[in-house]
């Protein structure tokens, strides 16, 4: 008799379905996925995606064709797959949402700066030898906030504000205080101008840069119009939020020939001549708002911090691969991780408010969510971005030909691990979207999957790292 259906075996089988029912939802639904016979190419699936949190699901087919004889070369169908689905990466930078798609896109983002600064990815070696600078551009003030460091606000005249709060605050906040960034009076603080600087940033930077060119033309005595008849200027740029939750940028800045990376620069395009523009143009530049009977015409400008550092390859300056290390770094992390808003946009009001931000950043959304509202402000479409306290461009931008793109990394990519279209054959695809994430127990296991193949590419390139330096050094001595 099979034991199971022994009076012992039935009360087994009870208490193994009790102990299952009193385990939390999620590790039973991690069991169930585990006893399920399609689990070993579920599991081949959620490692190909690298471990990705939140993937998208996809049904559909792919057919290749022999383009002369209309053979079938390759018949793809989810239909065969664990509920008839296959997985791909979300592809979302955010290292809050999703680790695993995070690290692979630092990875691309620290190729796409390297190879500006050291050439690479089709880049010349010899951009390395162009006038290069790290250029840090910082909002302007809009109201006095605390500070790290020595003394935060010490004055001796002492004195209140308007509000009855006073000028000053002595105390030597920790830097991971969360008094930092906050206003020392909120009711002094121009939470309007806060906003609206955020939603113009853009076109502070696009005017920036045009009126660099200018100033480099006009310093050599060229017409502004035949500046690209000499030189081009490229850049990668990402915005980052300070600790008052305003975004400042770090850019690296280059100056080519007229025809970009492949050209040297005229001769009198040298470093020094690069940096006065920069630091002129950060003080010219200007942006007005639309007027407003709320808000008035404000006048938008960079900030009094301008720092414009020479990028040598040998020599003083900052290295080369720590400015495309933090660069990386910075495009994982979210507004949430950051604390200058949320990963995600704000729908009505009660979502403002159950935010989990801070007092600060609170007004802000409230701000920026108040003034979206208002006809004038209406192309801004400052509602859509409150979530990112009214900042509407993109975390890392670059120009054209600066370097590779991400597009050239992933077809890079793929065709090292073999995905390429064969010469002569013609694909026809049919895919559809039919849902996105895990179940709670899927995500127990993905969690680990990731973690582990975390840690093995952690390994290997330490391991290289140590075979590199041990060639190194045998080759010095």
């Amino acid at each position: 008799m099979i034991p199971e259906f022994t009076p012992a075996g039935r009360r087994a089988a009870l208490d193994r379905a009790a102990r299952l029912r009193q385990l939390p939802e999620a590790d039973r639904d991690a069991i169930r996925l585990a006893q399920d016979p399609n689990f070993p190419r579920w599991l081949q699936q959620i490692t190909a995606t690298g471990g990705c949190a939140h993937p998208i699901h996809l049904s559909g087919s792919t057919i290749t064709l022999d383009g002369a004889t209309g053979e079938i070369l390759h018949h793809y169908d989810t239909r065969t797959e664990p509920g008839e689905r296959l997985l791909v990466r979300c592809r979302n930078r955010r290292a809050s949402i999703c680790p695993a798609c995070s690290r692979l896109h630092a990875g691309d983002t620290y190729h796409l700066v390297r190879a500006g600064l050291l050439g690479g990815k089709n880049i010349p070696a010899t951009v390395r030898h162009r006038p290069r600078l790290f250029v840090t551009l910082t909002a302007p003030s809009f109201g006095t906030v605390h500070r790290t460091g020595e003394a935060c606000r010490p004055r001796r005249d002492g004195g209140t504000c308007e509000h009855g709060r006073p000028f000053a605050c002595g105390a030597l906040h920790a830097p991971d205080s969360p008094a930092i960034g906050q206003p020392l009076c909120a009711d002094c603080y121009d939470y309007t101008a806060h906003v609206l600087w955020h939603a113009h940033a853009s076109k502070l930077w696009d005017r920036f840069v045009i009126d660099v060119r200018r100033r480099l033309a006009t310093s050599v005595g060229l017409v502004q119009s035949r500046f690209v008849n000499y030189a081009r200027l490229s850049f990668a740029r990402v915005a980052e939020y300070q600790k008052r939750a305003a975004v400042h940028v770090h850019a690296v800045v280059r100056l080519d020939g007229p025809a970009g990376p492949d050209d040297d620069p005229p001769a009198w395009g040298t470093t020094e001549l690069l940096a006065d523009a920069v630091h002129a143009s950060a003080r010219r530049v200007l942006v007005h708002t639309p007027h407003s009977p709320a808000a008035g015409e404000l006048t938008l400008r960079w900030g009094a911090q301008v720092d414009a550092r020479p990028l040598r390859t040998n020599g003083d300056g900052p290295d080369d691969d720590a400015v495309a290390a933090y660069v990386a770094k910075y495009v994982t992390k979210g507004a949430s991780e950051t604390g200058a808003g949320t990963d995600y946009p704000v729908t009505d009001w009660a979502h403002i408010e159950s935010a989990p931000v801070s007092g600060h950043v609170r007004t802000l959304m409230r701000v920026c969510w108040r003034l979206g509202g208002l006809p004038e402000f209406m192309p801004l479409r400052l509602r859509d971005w409150t979530h990112t306290l009214g900042y509407r461009g993109h975390i890392l931008t670059k120009s054209r030909a600066y370097s590779t793109t991400y597009a050239a990394l992933r077809a890079e990519r793929a065709h090292h691990m073999g995905h390429t279209e064969t010469p002569d054959t013609v694909t026809e695809r049919h895919w559809r979207y039919v849902g996105s994430g895990h179940t709670p127990g899927a995500a127990l296991i993905v969690a680990g999957i990731a973690e582990d193949l975390g840690e093995s590419r952690r390994l290997g390139t330490e391991a290289s790292q140590e075979g590199g330096g041990a060639n190194n050094r045998s080759s010095r001595s």
